[in-house]
C-alpha cells in the first residue's frame, strides 16, 4: 500500500486485477524489461557495479505448485473383481520429474546468474526440471558483462570451455571421469572456484528462505519464469536497500 500509493478505501485493486496485470506483463515480455530497468537504476545510484569481476552460473530446483502424476489404487468390494488403477495427470503439464541424490522432484529448474562483487542477480530462466545444465551455459552467459564465468562441475564439458574461450576467463570446475581422476592442480583450481561460487548459494538460500520460492505459485513454464524474474527484482531491491543503509546513502 505504501509503495503503490493506494489506501484501504474504495478503488484498491483486487486479486483478479493484479493477476490480469501480471499476466499482461508476461504476454508483452515486460517482466524482463522491469528486471533490466531495476538493475540499471541500481547501477546509476552506485549500488551495483556495471561490469563485474566475475559472474556465477548456477541452477536450483523449484517444485511445481500442482501435484505430480499419481497412480491411485482403487479397491473393490467384491473379491471376484480385480483391483483397478486410476492415473491422475498433473495440471501443470510443463513440469517434469528429476531425481537428485535420493530424492525425486516434480517441477522446474531455475537457472540464474549472479555477480561475484555483491551477489546481485543478473539473469534468470526457468526450464522443466529434467533440462540438463550442460546445454544452458551459452544462453545464460549471453549479454553478461564480466571477466570470468564460474560454474560447478555440472557444466564441465569441452564444448562449454570452447564457448567461453576468447570471451571470458574459464571458471568452470573440473569433473572427474571414469578411470580418469582429477589431478592435484585440478583439485586446487576447483577449491579456488568454490570460494568464488559461494555467493550464488547465498542467493539461492535467500530466494527460497526469505521470498518463499521453494515451490512455484503458478502453473506453466511462462508464469513460473515470470515469477522467478519478479523474485529477482525483489531480491536485488532488498540487496540495494541494505547496501545503501550500510553506505549511508539516501536511497
Amino acid at each position: 500500500m505504501i509503495f503503490s500509493g493506494f489506501d484501504l478505501g474504495e478503488g484498491t485493486p483486487d486479486e483478479t486485477t493484479i493477476c490480469r496485470f501480471r499476466n499482461s506483463l508476461i504476454l508483452k515480455g515486460l517482466d524482463k524489461q522491469i528486471f533490466a530497468e531495476i538493475n540499471s537504476q541500481l547501477e546509476a545510484k552506485g549500488l551495483k557495479v556495471k561490469n563485474a569481476q566475475g559472474a556465477v552460473v548456477d541452477a536450483t530446483i523449484i517444485e511445481s505448485s500442482a501435484r505430480p502424476r499419481r497412480i491411485i489404487n482403487i479397491e473393490n468390494d467384491r473379491e471376484e473383481t480385480q483391483t483397478q488403477f486410476e492415473i491422475q495427470e498433473s495440471k501443470d503439464k510443463d513440469a517434469k520429474w528429476l531425481k537428485k541424490g535420493n530424492k525425486s522432484y516434480y517441477g522446474y529448474k531455475g537457472f540464474l546468474v549472479t555477480d561475484t562483487d555483491d551477489g546481485y542477480m543478473l539473469k534468470t530462466k526457468i526450464e522443466p526440471a529434467n533440462v540438463s545444465e550442460m546445454n544452458k551455459l551459452e544462453e545464460m552467459m549471453t549479454g553478461i558483462k564480466a571477466e570470468t564465468i564460474y560454474t560447478d562441475k555440472g557444466y564441465s564439458s569441452k564444448d562449454n570451455r570452447n564457448i567461453i574461450k576468447g570471451k571470458y576467463k574459464d571458471g568452470i570446475m573440473f569433473k572427474a571421469a571414469r578411470n580418469k581422476p582429477l589431478t592435484g592442480m585440478q583439485k586446487l583450481i576447483n577449491r579456488f572456484i568454490s570460494k568464488e561460487r559461494y555467493i550464488v548459494e547465498q542467493c539461492n538460500g535467500t530466494i527460497k528462505r526469505v521470498f518463499g520460492f521453494t515451490r512455484a505459485s503458478y502453473m506453466t513454464r511462462e508464469k513460473v519464469d515470470a515469477q522467478y524474474c519478479f523474485k529477482a527484482v525483489c531480491f536485488n531491491l532488498l540487496k540495494g536497500y541494505n547496501k545503501s543503509v550500510a553506505l549511508n546513502y539516501a536511497f
